[in-house]
């Protein structure tokens, strides 16, 4: 990890210590990579809609760097080893993408970027993960948000598809909106259409984007220890994406809660596959725009729904 030579650098999570129920997120990175084969035919991911190339092989440089050590009895230094990683993906000046995992990853995740220029968090999820302690876990998959927020360099959180029951209480809500966190439930995004809620979102900040599997729709994502019924469908996510890879400049993602063995059909491995790689290619295809490589022509054109 002391050579990496890329754009873009994907380390794989295989943590699910932090589960409260339902394991099986240490068999996410598998499912994104065997996923990913889909998309390893030609060069770049053609959008027919767009008519843009992404990702093309002589302007974006990915590297699967493979993934941080599990000590599967210490939970802590597991932890440990993710945030080693993607302070070594850093260091090389690429883009951490990290394959979770479940959300607890997202706390190593956010703190290796204490030694870069501030973040702002856009966290989707159906769940607001924001508890402080609960029977002594303070590293567990219903924290992240709330070690985040303890980040000096965390400036903001921006909580969108939060819904149904979850770990947090309602004194959680009430401590994460002190904080200064925007929450919105997809009834809220729906209603705001995604400019509305890009418009929340601090414009040219530098964005950390951690994605839990469970902020989409279990019809379309059953393979996720929690499924919460109402969650958010695969075109509105992408607009969403695109707009915001507009708004700032997008530093970190960290994808979590893939759980394979709840989708046998592997449905839920090839959607989220779909979304990373869109997003890396709005990622960079917005990086061309506002260097002035290419014209924006109006880009993103936002169809999806609630706009």
């Amino acid at each position: 990890w002391d050579a990496i030579e890329a754009d873009v650098a994907v380390m794989g999570a295989p943590f699910d210590l932090g589960t409260q129920v339902r394991p099986g997120a240490r068999f996410g990175p598998k499912g994104f990579r065997d996923a990913s084969q889909l998309f390893a035919i030609g060069d770049g991911a053609y959008d027919p809609e767009d008519d843009i190339v992404h990702l093309a092989g002589n302007e974006v440089r990915i590297v699967d760097i493979g993934d941080a050590d599990m000590v599967h009895i210490d939970a802590l230094q597991c932890l440990g080893n993710i945030e080693y990683g993607v302070r070594k993906i850093l260091a090389a000046g690429a883009l951490p993408v990290v394959l979770g995992g479940d959300h607890a990853v997202h706390i190593p995740c956010i703190r290796a970027f204490d030694g870069e220029p501030p973040v702002h968090i856009v966290h989707i999820d159906a769940h607001l993960d924001y508890v402080d302690e609960r029977f002594g876990v303070r590293h567990g998959q219903g924290n992240p948000l709330r070690r985040a927020a303890e980040c000096d360099h965390v400036t903001g959180i921006t909580h969108l598809g939060i819904r149904n029951l979850g770990s947090s209480a309602q004194s959680d809500f009430a401590d994460a909106r002190a904080a200064k966190s925007d929450i919105l439930s997809v009834r809220d995004f729906r209603e705001l259409g995604v400019a509305g809620v890009v418009e929340r979102i601090p414009e040219n900040a530098r964005l950390y984007f951690t994605i839990d599997v469970d902020g989409f729709d279990p019809s379309l994502v059953p393979g996720t220890g929690t499924p919460s019924p109402g969650g958010f469908l695969y075109y509105e996510t992408c607009d969403f994406l695109k707009a915001a890879a507009m708004r700032g400049e997008v530093v970190g993602i960290d994808f979590v809660e893939l759980a394979p063995e709840y989708d046998p059909g592997g449905a839920t491995s090839l959607f989220c596959t779909q979304i990373l790689v869109n997003f890396l290619g709005y990622v960079f295809h917005a990086r061309k725009i506002k260097a002035g490589a290419i014209p924006g022509d109006g880009w993103p054109v936002l169809r999806g729904v609630g706009q």
